[in-house]
Order: C-alpha cells, then structure tokens, then sequence
C-alpha cells in the first residue's frame, strides 16, 4: 500500500491548487520557522496537505467540497485516524489562505510554540 500511495501523492503534487501552492510557496525548504515540511505527505491510507513530521502536525487546506455532510465525516474519521498516532490537525478553509495567510502562519506558530505532549492545540471545525 506504501508504494500506492507515494504514487497517489506524486501526482496531486503534480496537479496542486492554487491555495496549495501559496502555501507551499511560504512553507517549502523550511522557510517559515525553519520547519521542514512535507507536501501530499502519504500517512496510513491518507494523503496529508502538508505534514511537519518533527511537530507531528498536519496542515490541511479545505476547499467547499469540505462542508458536505459526507465529506466532513470523511474529514472527522482522518482527523481521528491521525490523532491516534500522535498527530495533530489543523484544518484551514482555502479562502483563509487567500483572505488571512497572516492568521493561518500564526495557527501554525502557536501550535509549534505551544506544543506539548499534555496539551496539544488542534483546531477543530465542525465540532
């Protein structure tokens, strides 16, 4: 299933959106808070936005098709999925990226200066 999904991972990585792309522009080679992080990173049986492995933290960038009932149950069973192995989820809608790129990097810095194994901050939606 690894191989499958490395697979998978590449080719969205080949067709990326647009408000994926601006987050990677501003994430990629460590250039904010000197984080590596990972692009379509393949987790289990799921294919993460963007994943800083060192943090245990996955970022995910929601476009509409995120607020459909099935959809957001999708979302609920992979957020619960990750955080049985540790990780972390904050999930941002696209249009945050485009309106509030300020407040989705802070999301960011506060989880990572925050962090503890005791209290993990995680941005819910949909509770």
């Amino acid at each position: 299933m690894a191989k499958k999904m490395t697979k998978i991972a590449r080719s969205l990585r080949k067709r990326q959106t647009q408000t994926e792309a601006i987050m990677w522009s501003l994430l990629r080679n460590r250039r904010f808070m000197n984080i590596k992080f990972r692009r379509q990173c393949p987790i289990g049986p799921y294919i993460a936005d963007f994943c800083a492995m060192e943090h245990k933290l996955v970022l995910e960038v929601d476009g509409g098709g995120h607020n459909f009932p099935k959809q957001i149950e999708r979302d609920r069973q992979r957020d619960f999925y990750l955080k049985r192995r540790g990780y972390s989820v904050i999930r941002v809608w696209a249009n945050e990226v485009y309106e509030n790129i300020d407040g989705v990097l802070e999301e960011i810095y506060r989880f990572v200066n925050n962090t503890s194994p005791s209290v993990p901050f995680l941005k819910e939606r949909n509770a």
